[in-house]
């Protein structure tokens, strides 16, 4: 499993224990569910550069579920934050094509509670302003940076996919920030560029916290989520995967 930055993962470890995994270049941690082992790895915003570090590493030809998780913001006016929504498909800007999530998982998903959607659109930056938010909602439910790139490298090394987000803002907001602006090299949030745009621009701090509330809440929603989803996924995956394989 797959999450942008440790702020969008840290619900869940409240939830339940993890342990560490010491790569280089790339966050990785690893729990046990029943029969399951799972590797959840942070790759930061976007993510490309982190994701092609990990799969040297850690993709030895055992993995047979990739679940590409985090926060999204919505496209549509019918999803709303804090929604845990998951689609059937992936438009991805970077490969310039669409990623089919497989159809099991989506539909498991479902019946954890996430709501169906049929695209998200997976962009190389922030998409930060609202008009381009209603636009892309033509031709998609919800807007991220990371599944593209993820489930392309997981179908390319035969793992079946799916992609699950949380709704951190809706889509008549503007962001607060132009997060563009303050991300680093690595695709983390730098808090000092953080700083010194809320220091250009004060009036944005009441819509920076409410973000904020937000995309915690939405991270909460979607960790409790995904921990019945991967109980579930370990108890029930038993005909669709080998016994003792594990999940990314």
């Amino acid at each position: 499993m797959t999450f942008a930055v440790e702020d969008e993962f840290a619900p869940w470890r409240k939830l339940r224990e993890f342990g560490t995994r010491d790569y280089p270049k790339v966050a990785c941690y690893e729990t046990r569910i029943a029969d399951m082992h799972l590797d959840v790895l942070l790759t930061g915003i976007g993510g490309k550069k982190a994701w092609v570090e990990a799969t040297k590493i850690i993709w030895n030809g055992d993995v047979d579920f990739c679940i590409s998780s985090g926060l999204a913001g919505a496209l549509r006016p019918e999803h709303r934050p804090g929604e845990t929504l998951v689609a059937r498909k992936v438009r991805s800007v970077d490969w310039n094509r669409t990623i089919h999530c497989d159809s099991w998982l989506v539909n498991l998903a479902s019946e954890c509670g996430a709501k169906v959607v049929d695209a998200f659109h997976s962009e190389d930056r922030v998409v930060v302003d609202s008009a381009e938010k209603r636009a892309l909602g033509s031709e998609a439910d919800a807007v991220e940076m990371e599944s593209g790139e993820v489930l392309f490298e997981a179908a390319a090394f035969g793992a079946r996919g799916v992609a699950i987000r949380g709704i951190s803002d809706t889509v008549e907001e503007d962001l607060p920030l132009d997060f563009n602006r303050v991300t680093n090299a690595s695709g983390d949030v730098s808090i000092p560029r953080v700083m010194r745009e809320v220091f250009r621009n004060p009036g944005a701090i009441p819509a920076l916290i409410r973000f904020g509330h937000q995309s915690q809440e939405a991270a909460e929603r979607l960790a409790a989520f995904l921990d019945e989803y991967v109980q579930r996924l370990s108890r029930t995956a038993v005909d669709a995967r080998p016994r003792g394989a594990s999940a990314t």
